[in-house]
């Protein structure tokens, strides 16, 4: 049996229903391959990234439950002798609008209400390709320093970066913050390229990288590589207002991710995570 045969043996025993017609190849993400079989988007990869698919698709889940902000439904999950495979409904998306930016602004302040008693989520899972961990913490200043931010800079050390002072604003980071923020569900890899709206202009996430943390973390990175209006904003602030300070812990932040792009792709970002650590310490 091959890999596509596979794929289509394991929707009919989920859904009853078989597939037909040929995959059609869908250009996109730099970590998995992708394609349309009939009603249902396929990602696949090697047999030894099931891991990553399986919590791609427990966050995709907890993202639904919320009865917030449309995402993909995830279909199932499995191994072939060749690849490991995840298939989601198939999402036709249409033309950016700032009406469904506004929406999106909306709906995602009322998902960061979905709240727990710990920071962290049940599962260890992937933000790109780098394994995220999630252990749950009670102090976020604990969990950013100890699993957001020491974890990626412990693997830059690992492919042989070093930055200056990076100790010390790890020792400071509760300076940065007045008062404790709640624990929010986040998407966890909210930029432009994980959002779009569908052809109704309803709006719609994908890819996520659960976790519960401050709601701050997903607004600063749709700020990261552009691609959010000021409806977006507007109407996320409308619903929820941001607290004091915000707009200095975009940059603490999005350092997060910038380091996670030195890791998984090279010198320029170790440069600018290095001037983003000298940046934070001039704001002590």
């Amino acid at each position: 049996m091959s890999d596509l045969d596979e794929i289509r043996r394991a929707i009919a025993k989920e859904t009853g229903q078989e597939t037909t017609g040929p995959p059609q190849a869908i250009g996109g993400g730099c970590i998995n391959e992708t394609f349309r079989l009939g009603n249902y988007f396929i990602k696949n990869n090697a047999p030894d990234r099931l891991d990553m698919f399986e919590v791609e698709r427990l966050g995709l889940d907890a993202l639904r439950a919320t009865g917030t902000v449309r995402v993909p439904q995830p279909i199932c999950s499995g191994t072939s002798p060749g690849q490991a495979f995840l298939v989601l409904e198939f999402l036709p998306l249409g033309r950016a609008r700032s009406s469904s930016q506004a929406r999106l602004g909306q709906q995602l302040a009322e998902l960061h209400r979905t709240t727990s008693e710990y920071f962290g989520w049940e599962r260890d899972n992937f933000i790109g390709a780098t394994r995220q961990p999630n252990t749950p913490t009670d102090s976020w200043v604990d969990f950013l320093r100890e699993q957001r931010l020491g974890h990626m800079l412990r693997l830059a050390g690992d492919c042989g970066f070093s930055f200056h002072d990076a100790d010390t604003l790890l020792d400071h980071l509760d300076r940065f913050f007045e008062e404790p923020p709640p624990p929010s569900l986040l998407h966890g890899d909210l930029w432009s390229g994980n959002a779009g709206a569908l052809e109704n202009g309803d709006p719609v996430i994908f890819d996520p990288a659960v976790y519960f943390g401050d709601r701050e973390a997903d607004l600063a990175m749709t700020r990261l590589f552009g691609g959010f209006g000021p409806s977006f904003y507007q109407a996320y602030e409308d619903v929820w207002p941001l607290p004091p300070g915000h707009e200095v812990r975009v940059e603490l932040y999005n350092l997060y991710h910038v380091l996670n792009h030195a890791i998984l792709f090279g010198g320029s970002y170790a440069r600018q995570a290095q001037a983003m650590i000298e940046s934070l310490l001039g704001h002590l």
